[in-house]
Order: structure tokens, then sequence, then C-alpha cells
């Protein structure tokens, strides 16, 4: 299935691109928005959008200097990328939203909800960076070769070839920005529930730091897809928009029913 609509998003001197799967009939209002990771593009949730479209709209993103977006004059850091996505949750009315980040995507959603969570009702992590036991630059690469052997033909061919497009030098300049990020830091500054979402054979975000970035969130839990590795959004696409889709449920119940309580008991719980 393809996109139903495509446009382009200004902020400052930021540039994205994004492409809407419209929702389904009868699928709802629940809005999803997802946000891809270092060197590659929407591409590779073109499968999920298309599952995933059956519960909600769904928005799926090029950030500036990545796929089709046109590369910025300068670095793109993680705090920059956040407001950019949250002034789009802004200027599209989205409430409630969904955002899923994959990879280093998922750095950009965790600070988007900690520093600008309105409009967004939960956040997934999909195969989640850096783990904090392989934090050099070599230690990520071995990483992602063992990866590539897991990954079906298709996924590889989707990543190499953004690779390619988006370029040695600009992967290069957002590479310190990804190892520098320290998303267990960031996410217990996350008040809206959390995903932590992983391929059981994903060698980039092992089950230990999974576990151990979900025990930092103030109200997160984990999910591995079995047979899956690093790209589980692409090659399990069907089982991971159903996950989705039950998150969103909670997620959405989770904030109302916080909306609800009294400021006293909201201050006691911590929210």
């Amino acid at each position: 299935m393809r996109a139903d609509d495509r446009t382009t998003f200004v902020f400052g001197d930021l540039t994205m691109l994004v492409k809407r799967w419209d929702a389904s009939p009868g699928a709802g209002s629940q809005a999803f928005v997802l946000v891809h990771g270092i060197g590659v593009s929407s591409r590779y949730f073109e499968r999920l959008a298309g599952e995933l479209c059956r519960f909600g709209t769904v928005h799926v993103v090029d950030l500036p200097g990545f796929g089709a977006a046109p590369r910025p004059e300068r670095q793109l850091t993680v705090e920059a990328g956040a407001a950019l996505l949250a002034e789009f949750l802004r200027s599209e009315g989205l409430a409630g939203a969904i955002l899923l980040g994959h990879s280093m995507g998922t750095q950009f959603v965790v600070e988007t909800a900690a520093v600008h969570p309105t409009g967004v009702a939960g956040i997934v992590l999909a195969g989640p960076v850096v783990d904090e036991r392989a934090r050099m630059p070599w230690q990520q690469g071995m990483r992602l070769a063992r990866d590539t052997l897991r990954e079906t033909p298709v996924a590889n061919w989707i990543v190499a070839t953004d690779y390619v497009r988006s370029g040695i030098r600009w992967y290069l300049t957002e590479l310190p920005v990804m190892i520098g990020y320290r998303t267990e830091q960031r996410l217990p500054l996350v008040s809206v529930p959390v995903l932590v979402l992983r391929g059981e054979r994903d060698p980039i975000a092992p089950r230990g730091w999974s576990a151990r970035l979900t025990a930092t969130a103030r109200n997160g839990r984990l999910v591995e897809v079995p047979g899956a590795a690093h790209v589980v959004q692409h090659t399990k696409a069907a089982e991971v928009a159903e996950i989705l889709a039950g998150f969103a449920t909670d997620a959405v119940a989770s904030v109302s029913r916080e909306a609800a309580m009294p400021p006293t008991a909201q201050a006691e719980q911590g929210l």
C-alpha cells in the first residue's frame, strides 16, 4: 500500500518530508508518527504503515538530511529534531499521538516526549540505542555487521541503498550525535507510557540493554518479537502493528486516567 499523501514540513532552517497513510474505514482517530534511524529513511516503515493504518492514521517522516529530505547546513541534534517533531504535532493538531522511533529514531521520540509532551500519549522505542556497554563507534559497527547476517535480503537492500543516498559525510556528521545522546538518562523524564520493542535476535539492542532501559522508564514495558532482528518493524510488520495498536489503546487510556486525577494525587505519583 502506498502513502495517500506526501508533504513537506519546514520549521526554521529544517525541512522534513512526511508521508501519510489515511486510516482505514472504521479504524478510529488514533495517530501514529514513525521516526527512522541514522542513515536510513521512511522506506523501511512502509510495510508497517500499510498494516498500521488499519488502526489509525500513520505519519512517516524523512528527517532533515535523510531520504529525500534536504540536508541542513548544520548538524541535526536530537534536541533540534525533537523540536521539529513537536512543531509538526502542533501544526497538524495531533492529540494523543503514539510516537515510534527505530534505532536512532528512539532518541528523537524520547527527547520529544521529555521536553515537548503536548500531544504525545505514548512512545515506542524499537531497537533502541545506544547500549551503554557498547558506546564506541567500532562496537556499534560490529553489531551492525552482525545484524546484516540476520536480516532478510530485502531489509538489507533498503538499508544499504538508503545509506548510499544519505552519504558517508552526513552519516559521520550525525554519528557523534547518536553516540553522545544518553537515552537511559533522558528516558526517566518521560511521563507517558513507554514500550520498548525489540526483535529477539537484535544484536544492536540486546535484551540486557533493553531490559535496563525499560526499568528506567516511569511506566515502561518490554516486548520481544520472536525471530526478528534489528529491523523488526519491516520483517514482522503485521505482528508489530498489532502490538502497537494494543499499546496505543492502553496508553491513551492511561493518559486519560491521569488527566482525570486531582492534582494532589498526581503529585503523589510523581506525575
